[in-house]
Formats: C-alpha cells, sequence, structure tokens
C-alpha cells in the first residue's frame, strides 16, 4: 500500500469512526495524539496538594495516567467520545428545596453507564479492526476505557475538541453543557487527529465555584475532592467530617450543583437513552422511605445502578446525615433510633449525629414554620 493510499485510508477511516460513533448513539468523537504533556504539571501538583483524598489510584501506576503508551504500549492516537445522560424528566434539582427527600446525582438514577458505554466502545473497536484488517494491515493495538484505568479523560477530551475544561474542573460543550459522559478507545492506527482546539468560554463566569455548599474549589480549575460531596459521600468510606454535614443537605449520592448552575447547560441534550431514566422513583424519593430500606431491598433496587458500589453502610451513612439535616420530625426520629440498635460503629456516629441534629430547638422550630 502506498504511502499515498495510506493516508487516504486512515482519513476515511477516520470519517468512518465517527459516522459508526453516531449510529451507536455516541454523541460526538474527536481524535488526538498521545502528548499530555500540557497537563502533567498540574497533575502531580494537585497530587501533592492532596486534593485527591483517599483515592490513592489517583497517584498509583506511576506515568501511566499523563503517558497513555505506558498504559497501551504501542497507542499512537486517543479517540475520545461522549455520551449524554440527561433524562427526560430533568428539573429534579428542585429536590434540593425539599428537605425531606433524597437528592441523587442525575447521572446515577438510572442504570451504571460503564456496561452500556463500553459495550458501544468495543463494538466501535471491532469495526476500526475491521476495516484496518480489510486493507492488509496488521491488526492494531486497541483498548476501550470508561473510567476504569488511569486515564485523564477530561484532558484528552479536551485536547480531542469534545470541549474545555471548566472553572468546575468539568469538561464544557458550547452546543450541550455538561451533562455527559465520557470514554476512550486507545489505539495504535496513525489517524488524523482534530484539530478543532475548543475555546475557554467560562470567562468572568464564577457561579460554580459560589454554589459549591462546601467551597470545594480553593480556585477556578481546581477541585479539593476533600470537600466534595460527591467524594464524601461515594468515595469515601470512612466518617463524613462533621463540618460537612449540614451543607450536606438532603444529598445523600453526589451532587449537581456546579452543573446545574452553569450557564452553558441550557443548551444540555437530553439523552434518548431508556437506561438512563430514572428507577424506582429515585428521582422523587423521600429520605425516610430510602433509610428503611433493609440490605435485601437495598440490593435489589440498585441492582445495575452506581449505587450499589457504596454498598449499604455507604447508603446508610449518608442518609442519616441527610435525615439530621430535614425539619424535625417523630417518625424521623423513631427510625434513626431503631437502626441505631443494629447499625455499624461508623453508621452509628452519623445516627447519632441525625438524633442530635433533630432535638435542636431550631429544628422543631423549622418544623413549625413549614407546617404554617
Amino acid at each position: 500500500m502506498s504511502e499515498i493510499v495510506t493516508t487516504d485510508f486512515y482519513t476515511q477511516l477516520a470519517n468512518s469512526i465517527k459516522q459508526w460513533g453516531a449510529e451507536l448513539g455516541l454523541d460526538d468523537i474527536g481524535i488526538c495524539d498521545t502528548n499530555l504533556d500540557g497537563y502533567r504539571e498540574k497533575l502531580l501538583q494537585w497530587l501533592a496538594d492532596g486534593h485527591h483524598g483517599e483515592m490513592a489510584w489517583m497517584a498509583d501506576h506511576g506515568d501511566m495516567r499523563h503517558t497513555p503508551e505506558s498504559l497501551l504500549p504501542g497507542t499512537a492516537r486517543i479517540i475520545s467520545v461522549r455520551l449524554n445522560y440527561l433524562p427526560q424528566n430533568s428539573a429534579h434539582i428542585k429536590i434540593l428545596k425539599e428537605p425531606n427527600k433524597a437528592y441523587i446525582a442525575r447521572y446515577a438514577m438510572g442504570r451504571d453507564y460503564h456496561k452500556l458505554m463500553r459495550k458501544r466502545l468495543a463494538t466501535l473497536a471491532q469495526k476500526i479492526n475491521n476495516a484496518a484488517q480489510a486493507a492488509g494491515l496488521t491488526e492494531p493495538t486497541q483498548r476501550a476505557f470508561v473510567d476504569s484505568a488511569p486515564v485523564l479523560e477530561r484532558p484528552l477530551a479536551e485536547k480531542a475538541g469534545l470541549g474545555w475544561i471548566g472553572k468546575n474542573t468539568l469538561v464544557l460543550q458550547r452546543e450541550a453543557g455538561s451533562w455527559f459522559f465520557l470514554g476512550e478507545i486507545f489505539t495504535s492506527l496513525p489517524l488524523p487527529v482534530d484539530n478543532r482546539k475548543t475555546e475557554d468560554l467560562c470567562g468572568s463566569c464564577t457561579a460554580c465555584l459560589k454554589v459549591c455548599p462546601t467551597d470545594a474549589f480553593p480556585e477556578p480549575y481546581t477541585l479539593d475532592a476533600r470537600r466534595c460531596i460527591s467524594y464524601l459521600t461515594i468515595e469515601n468510606k470512612g466518617a463524613i467530617p462533621e463540618e460537612f454535614r449540614e451543607p450536606m443537605g438532603n444529598r445523600v449520592f453526589g451532587c449537581d450543583d456546579c452543573q446545574a448552575i452553569c450557564p452553558w447547560n441550557k443548551y444540555a441534550h437530553i439523552s434518548a437513552e431508556p437506561d438512563f431514566l430514572p428507577r424506582h422513583q429515585l428521582d422523587d424519593s423521600d429520605l425516610l422511605t430510602l433509610f428503611l430500606w433493609d440490605e435485601h431491598t437495598f440490593l435489589k433496587n440498585t441492582e445495575g445502578s452506581a449505587i450499589r458500589r457504596i454498598g449499604y453502610e455507604g447508603w446508610q451513612r449518608n442518609l442519616a446525615v441527610g435525615l439530621g439535616n430535614a425539619p424535625a420530625e417523630e417518625a424521623i426520629l423513631t427510625a434513626l433510633k431503631e437502626k441505631a440498635v443494629s447499625a455499624s460503629a461508623m453508621v452509628q456516629e452519623h445516627i447519632e449525629w441525625a438524633i442530635a441534629q433533630q432535638q435542636k430547638p431550631s429544628h422543631r422550630r423549622k418544623r413549625k414554620v413549614k407546617r404554617v
């Protein structure tokens, strides 16, 4: 195969990859090289500052995170994809104003996205493999990733032109906001890269920094995970520091505040994926109802859900905090006291805190005002 034909083939293949991706339901695809030098120092400084908290895996694996060739030898290009996940009924942010309700991050209310995206990326990778071999090329080295390995997903997405990394550290797209998942295919094929560097359009806006309930952004473009409610309720396996319990409010799994307030999300696209629709009424459930689930019910109702990863103990811990922040109610106090009998020591700590909160005069007054 001549050099000219080879170049034409790779250009045609890159176009086909984007067409196949669209047919598979992926919302955008970009291709970039593997050079992450521009992101390396920021990552190392972030780790040195301890902003990753107990997420030791962020610092593991040596240089693999910022040198893709170390993760998969022979990698020449990264195919970065996004998949929108905003469900049709996207007004559940109103739950934050209903303190007896449980707020669960939008991405976690339906089925776990990992399997869905991984399957589609595997199909896309196979199509690429088939096209390469049909053209007489050696079988390429390829691997798909969906938040499952030391991959700098957001920098790669930015390099591939899928958006810019905003002040809230999420990838933003001027025509699609930020309600989307990211995934990648590492490939040894020298595909043409996309030259569509996205301009940072955050401008002087600081809405995401100001709205954060726990002040988790020490500066724009930097997140201190140790103060982030998503980290505290999901990644953190121990007790939630007391200083963050009241600011958590009724957020019991993740937090969307810095996305929900972002002006660019007025352009967010509604997902057509039925798997992303809320299940078991998790978009409108009472804290007390969820807290009363036994472990069997928890495991049954979170089967195939990202929520299951925190386990029943983490679920009870988070809900105890939510109930502590809810208006005073005898039914809540009764449930907390009953659960404390069989709860683990870690959960008991949060239940005791919640009981003390429920018994505060300010909580009783809040409840009386609400009835009026």
